[in-house]
């Protein structure tokens, strides 16, 4: 235990002490939520979007009737369809403005959200292009901001770069410097150098994080309908997850060139595919499959679930069981592969 406490000292000292990558860390993902709020405080998108629940599976295409063919004709309207099993949901996202109407062809009805300012316009439209007989639901509720949806992608976003590089590309150093080799003569294991590595980072991601998250919701008021504990969770799971890959970056490389471009192999296709700053519904399959593979997109996907529908455990309860999975995997990886030179 000396030996992983001075370990841990050591790593979160010298973290701390190097200012520009400690207030880079703290400033950079507040600067983003800010930006993004004030750029985004508008009206929002133009086009209508609407959902449309059918009795088919989430890949097979909605079959309409005749009436509504005019309506799902019409260019400026993005229409998302959606399964009868997801048919609560889709009415919930309804009630957040996230859409501006929900045809339910199964029960021959629509939903229209009263408090929307769009749902009177979209509401006209269908009923101006063939009177189509549907019994009408009113709903109600009040619209999420585009920086509610966006903080816990940005969040997301931040870990993963302080966990890869601040433990995978740190690590690549020592090897390259030689500090491993000398690490290597000494009572130190890997096994308590790498868990020491993990821990200081795990302790420093996770303070930055809530002080980004309370910094911003000072001044911006994030909508959270879920517990904060659940969120702390997956928050924990998830930088741990990140810190696995980074070790298994760290476990046999030395250049730091390579490494550097590894790592934003993989970043890249996280930020584009994991839905930090759009959401990937409407996408193909294919892309919807292959995101599924980033715990970037477990993160955001269930931390959005707590702050915005108020999700519990259970809820979330799959992406805490890919997280916890894939973090396992990756430092039983890290481990085999992880060499002093």
């Amino acid at each position: 235990m000396r030996q992983f406490a001075a370990m841990f000292k050591a790593r979160t000292m010298e973290f701390v002490r190097d200012r520009g990558t400690f207030f880079w860390n703290l400033l950079f993902p507040i600067v983003l939520v800010f930006g993004f709020a004030f750029a985004f405080s508008g009206r929002g998108q133009e086009l209508f979007t609407v959902g449309i629940v059918t009795g088919a599976s989430e890949t097979a295409p909605a079959v309409a009737a005749p009436d509504l063919l005019h309506f799902l004709e019409i260019e400026q309207i993005e229409f998302v369809e959606y399964p009868s099993v997801a048919a609560e949901t889709v009415v919930e996202r309804l009630r957040r403005h996230q859409l501006d109407m929900v045809l339910d062809l199964e029960r021959s009805e629509y939903y229209v959200n009263v408090e929307s300012p769009n749902g009177p316009i979209i509401e006209m439209v269908l009923g101006a292009t063939g009177g189509v007989e549907l019994e009408r639901r009113a709903v109600t509720g009040e619209p999420i901001r585009y920086v509610d949806w966006l903080v816990p992608g940005v969040i997301g976003m931040n870990m993963m770069f302080s966990c890869l590089f601040g433990v995978g590309f740190v690590i690549v150093r020592y090897r390259k410097n030689g500090v491993l080799k000398r690490l290597k003569a000494t009572p130190v294991s890997a096994l308590t150098f790498v868990t020491a590595q993990a821990a200081s980072r795990l302790v420093i991601v996770v303070v930055t994080s809530i002080f980004v998250f309370a910094g911003t919701d000072l001044f911006l008021k994030f909508m959270m309908n879920g517990s904060y504990l659940n969120l702390l969770l997956i928050t924990t799971l998830s930088i741990l997850c990140m810190i696995s890959v980074g070790l298994v970056f760290a476990s046999r490389l030395r250049s730091e060139e390579l490494t550097s471009g590894l790592m934003n192999l993989v970043t890249l296709p996280m930020i584009i595919l994991s839905g930090v700053f759009f959401s990937l519904e409407g996408s193909p399959p294919v892309m919807q499959r292959i995101a599924r593979a980033f715990p970037l997109t477990h993160f955001t996907e269930a931390s959005r679930a707590i702050m915005l529908d108020g999700a519990g455990f259970l809820e979330i309860l799959p992406n805490v069981l890919f997280l916890v999975v894939f973090t396992v995997a990756l430092l039983l990886i890290a481990a085999l592969l992880f060499k002093w030179e």
